[in-house]
């Protein structure tokens, strides 16, 4: 198939159809992910294979970097990442059905994370670098890759009955394989501006610490990594959690909250044009704080209602913070400073979040039998935690007006 004019802009047929194909397999594999290790007697390591992806984001970066600098395409980019990425989940697939040692496993898992973690910042460049007016066209193309990962869901629990087997790792790798085809459907994007000998803390955003010294930019960065910590518990335990209910479309259920996610997206700019950012920032994190108590009532009613909830929990928060970094800091560093962002989120946050929330769930449960409310009710104080250090801590655009008001009378 021969490659589109580079001068070309791709379709937002083709976009849209990019973003739906590279979000499928991720929710196929990622959201049954820790019944499936359960399944096959390897439930101890769900913390530590969750893991890996936070770990990847400290080393993807400076992988994706290296290849950067030597001026590759972030197509071409995008299609050796999922070609590894597939073989990579064949091979974890493989390690689990094979009986392989659990260093084994955790091994073929970490090189899973290192080649999948890119994928979505790499994908999201090429889209970014097709449209004419991002800020008016993205929402609408990501809510493809909303829809992409609830579809990936449905299809492990209503097609192929998979909740808890690996033929939803199977068929995610196969789908890696139809994603790396697309990539003949764009042009052939040429390389952005490369900054000769990058140091590893450019390519990181490390640089970026500097917007740090303001402290708006710091409560906001640090509430981040903060905030991943008690949401990172959402994936790997709602899906226990649910099969201890009995509950048997535990991804289809799960998939709920993708739905509130894209009525979020729809009506975020509208609600960003009447509300104070605090407000939306401070809401996103309270509604997570109402769905994790409603989890810890541990009923399949409440359980579900607070799944439907992470929509809201995620997206005014993290989608807001995203925002505001397009709005709020100069152009010269933003992109540093969205690289500061996921190390902080991904790395930072994730890491402390699947190992600390390994060792809560390892203290909440004895002789096989999980105290879900105590474990829910103990991620709850967590995320209220958070929320009272961001109402305090941030201030704000307005206070900074009203403050040099102040000042000048």
């Amino acid at each position: 198939m021969p490659a589109p004019d580079p001068d070309a802009k791709a379709s937002r047929r083709t976009l849209a159809t990019l973003f739906f194909c590279t979000a499928m397999p991720m929710g196929m594999w990622g959201v049954p992910l820790a019944n499936v290790f359960t399944a096959h007697g390897r439930g101890h390591l769900v913390p530590l294979v969750f893991s890996t992806t936070a770990v990847a984001a400290f080393i993807s970066p400076l992988f994706v970097g290296a290849m950067a600098d030597q001026k590759h395409s972030p197509v071409l980019l995008l299609r050796w990442l999922t070609a590894a990425t597939s073989a990579a989940l064949l091979l974890t697939c493989g390690s689990l059905a094979w009986g392989w040692s659990d260093t084994a496993v955790l091994a073929c898992a970490q090189v899973q994370a290192l080649v999948a973690t890119p994928v979505w910042s790499v994908a999201s460049s090429i889209v970014f670098s097709q449209l004419h007016d991002a800020k008016r066209q993205f929402g609408p193309l990501r809510a493809w890759a909303t829809g992409g990962w609830m579809v990936g869901c449905w299809i492990i629990s209503f097609v192929l009955k998979a909740d808890a087997s690996l033929l939803g790792g199977l068929t995610a790798a196969c789908l890696w394989l139809v994603v790396m085809t697309l990539t003949w459907r764009l042009p052939d994007i040429p390389p952005g501006e490369v900054v000769q000998h990058r140091t590893w803390r450019q390519i990181l955003g490390l640089d970026a610490l500097e917007l740090l010294k303001n402290r708006d930019h710091r409560v906001v960065f640090i509430t981040a990594a903060l905030y991943c910590i008690p949401l990172a518990a959402f994936y790997p335990y709602t899906s226990r959690h649910l099969g201890d209910l009995g509950v048997k479309n535990i991804s289809a259920v799960i998939s709920l909250g993708q739905t509130t996610e894209i009525l979020v997206m729809m009506v975020l700019a509208g609600v960003l044009a009447r509300v104070r950012l605090k407000w939306v920032f401070l809401s996103g994190i309270a509604i997570c704080v109402v769905r994790y108590s409603f989890n810890a009532l541990a009923t399949t009613g409440w359980v579900m209602f607070g799944t439907l909830m992470h929509g809201f929990a995620f997206t005014l928060y993290f989608i807001t913070t995203q925002i505001y970094l397009e709005e709020r800091i100069d152009p010269k560093w933003r992109v540093r400073a969205q690289a500061l962002l996921a190390l902080l989120m991904s790395g930072v946050g994730n890491l402390c979040g699947y190992l600390g929330g390994g060792w809560w769930y390892d203290a909440c449960t004895k002789d096989g039998a999980t105290d879900w409310s105590r474990f829910w009710w103990g991620e709850t104080a967590l995320t209220a935690a958070v929320c009272v250090f961001f109402a305090l801590a941030y201030r704000g655009r307005r206070h900074h007006e009203e403050t040099r008001m102040t000042n000048a009378e």
